[in-house]
């Protein structure tokens, strides 16, 4: 990890799976290789949820440069104003200034190099509309801290990464109906563009392979099955080739994912939002990471929701999580330097 700097983990929705979550990757942390991480957040309130919980789960609050030490012997938790008393699985709207103040706190501890990476907890976006919540999802509030912290506007790139299976959707939650209007030449290429300038700075592939598939079913067959692969998806791929980015397409998506076709590329662009989520979570449902490329710093998270129904109980499943701060530790040794 950078410098030996933890992980900055977001408390996320309080009544939902991330507190259960946390505490038991910390709980578990030899057996599962947990990376040294902190919460930012209510220290209390954890310590309620493990009272209900029946765990014996040590918390110590500290400073984000303290946590590495304390990490083996307590849960580090970095204090914030905001106190939570929310129930599992009763989302209360009152929490939404803890939700945010958790997130603002972890990415100003990243930027300013007290945290090697930002691994955020499954928030849910309705609860924090009733408080006022502005941004349309977690994703664009990041990239509206990042922009107010280095004056550089950052677009964000959805990852979903698995050892199985990389994959970008160009076009993300927008009706299918509005794909064509939104997909263009420019936005496949500036996405493309980010995804192989982050691919060498944050997963040390200097020269990846992307693939691109098509929008229509089998790449259009040449324009006689719509035109779009033909005037909007083959331009962006030869403007990507030109500027020395190895790719490949327009692909035809139901050719694109069997093992054999997976071996031929790291990175797979697609069109459209199931169109990528399908085949990664098909394969790698438990292991997925939602990773967000184009912002200074590293952001992982796992790529579920908060799953009301299972929260305060032993049912959630950790492996995503931990497969996050897993993947954030490797990306923020990758390229310490633009991590901040």
């Amino acid at each position: 990890m950078s410098r030996g700097l933890p992980l900055a983990l977001t408390l996320g929705e309080p009544a939902g799976i991330g507190p259960d979550l946390t505490l038991e990757l910390w709980r578990r942390r030899r057996e599962l290789g947990t990376p040294a991480f902190y919460v930012t957040g209510d220290a209390g309130f954890l310590r309620e949820r493990a009272r209900l919980r029946g765990l014996d789960v040590l918390m110590r609050e500290t400073r984000p440069e303290d946590a590495a030490g304390v990490f083996p012997d307590a849960l580090p938790v970095v204090p914030l104003a905001e106190r939570v008393t929310a129930s599992p699985g009763r989302p209360d709207a009152s929490t939404a200034p803890a939700v945010v103040a958790s997130i603002r706190t972890a990415v100003e501890h990243v930027l300013a190099g007290r945290a090697a990476a930002v691994v955020t907890n499954p928030i849910a976006k309705a609860v924090l509309y009733q408080a006022g919540f502005e941004d349309p999802g977690h994703t664009e509030y990041l990239a509206r801290l990042a922009h107010a912290a280095t004056g550089r506007p950052a677009m964000p790139v959805m990852l979903l990464w698995s050892p199985a299976l990389a994959v970008v959707p160009v076009t993300i939650h927008i009706p299918l109906r509005d794909v064509v209007a939104r997909l263009t030449r420019d936005l496949i290429v500036r996405t493309g563009r980010i995804v192989a300038q982050d691919m060498a700075a944050r997963f040390a592939l200097p020269r990846a392979r992307l693939a691109v598939a098509g929008l229509n079913p089998h790449a259009g067959e040449g324009g006689t099955i719509g035109r779009e692969d033909v005037e909007i998806v083959a331009p962006a791929v030869a403007d990507l080739r030109a500027e020395g980015i190895d790719v490949r397409g327009p692909l035809s998506a139901d050719t694109l994912f069997h093992a054999a076709a997976r071996a031929t590329y790291d990175v797979a662009l697609c069109m459209y939002h199931d169109q990528a989520l399908i085949p990664i979570k098909t394969l790698a449902f438990d292991h997925g990471v939602n990773v967000t490329l184009g912002l200074p710093f590293v952001r992982t998270s796992p790529d579920h929701g908060t799953a009301f129904d299972l929260a305060g109980t032993d049912r959630a499943d950790p492996s995503s999580l931990l497969a996050a701060l897993k993947l954030a530790a490797r990306m923020a040794a990758s390229a310490p330097a633009m991590a901040r």
